[in-house]
């Protein structure tokens, strides 16, 4: 197999992204990528994920600036790193930035940034964001101080918070490994924090301008905004101590104590693919899922019609059905849910269950931004109650997390809470959207803590974004790039969503959910691909093979397993009717060496491939 023959069946595209430059001073390594630093690490411990100075326009799109003029120097002390970019706006405006970063063997770590534009330039944000990891940190104490001064002994936030943990900061301390302190010093504009875990996103953010000011706004023709980001790592370990030398790269899999039930997979349909999804379900390559998902939105042009579509469908399934309404909530609620009934009489479709949202309530509503006009939410479901008596109601964000933490909906009379997830809202490289397992348990968590042992529904959940909460539109991808949320995405097609699949599927399970929906069955979030992608199994994407390998162990209980590289490496092992199996999934690029001895599989260790799902059976009497 060729270079690009293994690339396009990895990501589904042969266009490959550059690999990143390390470099190193002293204890202190960094990753440097379009200009940005990442993986920053001391001693072997990770102490910041990112410091990148970004661009975003009035969309919260990000600008991939134009760099040139790098320069390099290495020493036996340190390194420096200089550059300029350039970013094309809108009419013809430009913004340049002069940028220069500085390593040094004592820990200290300087990125300085500097903005100017000879036209103006309309932006959502300009400058720096910094991002902390959240394994090992969340709910770990740091000192925050302000830009008045003021010193602020705190701990990071273990739930997830809705708003910004920390306002006015000029400075935020941690604790990397015992002895070992990190701080972070932002100049040139205040800065605040927001838990990106609200989006999936493995990282607290800390970003320049408060959120409370004016968005868009306009950088003045030749008017110079300058910014610094200073890492200070101060080690007061021992001389002899150290980072212990990792043991091999072997990743060892040990039973876990939790356990549950294996949730019901369900599948996305919308009114513009049913047609196709009904031939689909037609064929005998169909995964047998135990839930359809029908998507409704009238201010989307969906009308009577998708509902006789949508009985067609639901005639030849075996399993349950969702029935999940946009609500435009722009006439008495009444008429509004009661004509949508009507409908659903008229076409002899019956949902088991249906989910309503305010349609306005899928935008974001940002710290400091005026709420929408909307009903009261126990209005609109009472009004969906009297409307569709006798099915089941649910509610939640027809969004994301972020969405229903800072608009936490009345679940008293609700049969179950649900709400999506994307791994594209900020960033879009490979190895930030398969970080964004990383933050699935602590949203299910936090769920739990607001709703209970409530009913919990998850999905659709895509790397591609079905809708934009936080601008006017998703953002189109001709090419097949990688980029933040675009509404197609070229690994929807590869090796990797499936290894992206099973790994959020092991990542949830603690939450028991009820139902789990991970893809569409046609289009471009559909398992099926189009007849210009040549991928292969018979038109086939990878995803299929993990989403009717999940559906099959529905109901079944699992245990979990614990991974020693969980960055790496997830599993998990299901009890069924033929014996016990488990589920290895390799979220690398690279291949993995995995010891099973005390899982008692038949294969004690195996090698994985670069994102291979594997299931691999129990010995017998094991």
């Amino acid at each position: 197999m060729t270079g690009a023959e293994t690339a396009f069946r990895l990501y589904g595209t042969t266009q490959s992204e550059p690999a990143p430059r390390t470099f190193k001073a002293g204890k202190l390594t960094a990753q440097l990528s379009g200009g940005n630093l990442r993986a920053v690490t001391y001693d072997g411990v990770e102490v910041l994920r990112a410091i990148s100075y970004l661009i975003r326009d009035r969309d919260w799109g990000t600008y991939d600036p134009e760099l040139s003029g790098i320069a390099v120097t290495e020493t036996a002390a340190g390194f420096t790193v200089s550059y300029t970019a350039r970013c094309n706006g809108p009419d013809d405006t430009t913004l340049e930035i002069a940028a220069s970063i500085e390593g040094r063997a004592d820990g200290t770590l300087i990125f300085k940034g500097e903005a100017s534009s000879a036209t103006g330039f309309e932006t959502n944000r300009c400058g720096f964001c910094i991002l902390h990891p959240i394994v090992g940190v969340a709910g770990t104490p740091v000192t925050v101080e302000h830009v008045d001064g003021v010193i602020e002994a705190t701990d990071m936030p273990d739930l997830i918070e809705p708003w910004q943990p920390f306002k006015d900061m000029r400075a935020i301390t941690h604790t990397a490994l015992p002895g070992v302190s990190v701080e972070c010093r932002m100049e040139g504009d205040t800065f605040e924090m927001e838990d990106q875990r609200n989006w999936s996103d493995a990282s607290y953010k800390t970003y320049v301008r408060p959120l409370a000011l004016p968005w868009p706004y306009r950088i003045p023709a030749n008017e110079r905004a300058c910014q610094q980001v200073t890492l200070t790592i101060t080690d007061n370990r021992p001389a002899t101590d150290g980072l212990a030398a990792l043991s091999g790269n072997i990743i060892r899999l040990v039973p876990g104590d939790a356990s549950g039930i294996m949730p019901a997979i369900g599948l996305l349909i919308t009114p513009e693919e049913a047609k196709a999804s009904l031939a689909a379900l037609q064929q005998s390559s169909a995964p047998r899922v135990q839930d359809l998902l029908f998507h409704f939105d009238p201010q989307a042009g969906h009308g009577a019609g998708a509902f006789k579509d949508f009985a067609a469908i639901a005639a030849i399934h075996d399993g349950t059905t969702t029935l999940e309404i946009a609500v435009p909530c722009q006439r008495p609620l009444d008429e509004e849910f009661q004509e949508i009934a009507g409908w659903i009489r008229a076409a002899n479709f019956v949902p088991g269950a249906i989910m309503v949202c305010p349609s306005v309530d899928r935008q974001s509503t940002p710290p400091g931004s005026t709420w929408p006009d909307c009903p009261p939410l126990e209005d609109v479901y009472a009004a969906a109650a009297n409307a569709f008596a006798g099915i089941r109601l649910g509610g939640g964000m027809l969004s994301y997390f972020t969405e229903l933490n800072r608009k936490r909906v009345p679940g008293e009379n609700l049969a179950f809470i649900s709400h999506c997830t994307n791994p594209i809202v900020h960033a879009a490289d490979d190895v930030s959207v398969m970080q964004t397992l990383e933050a699935l348990p602590f949203i299910t968590r936090s769920v739990r803590a607001i709703y209970g042992e409530k009913p919990y529904r998850l999905g659709p959940a895509t790397i591609p974004m079905r809708q934009n909460p936080y601008g006017s539109r998703t953002m189109d991808n001709p090419h097949g790039a990688r980029i933040p949320m675009a509404n197609c995405d070229p690994r929807h097609n590869g090796q990797f969503a499936a290894a992206f699949a099973a790994g959020y599927a092991a990542s949830v399970l603690d939450a028991g959910p009820e139902t789990l929906t991970l893809s569409a069955l046609t289009g471009p979030f559909g398992l099926y691909a189009g007849k210009a992608e040549p991928v292969e199994d018979g038109g086939n994407r990878p995803l299929h093979a993990i989403v009717e390998g999940l559906a099959e162990l529905a109901g079944q209980r699992w245990q979990a397993v614990i991974s020693s590289a969980p960055e790496k490496v997830l599993a998990f092992t299901v009890e069924t009717v033929a014996g016990g199996a488990t589920w290895i999934v390799n979220l690398t690029a690279e291949e993995q060496s995995i010891d099973t001895t005390q899982l008692g599989l038949r294969v004690p260790q195996m090698r994985l491939a670069p994102f291979e799902v594997t299931s691999t059976a129990h010995r017998t009497g094991a």
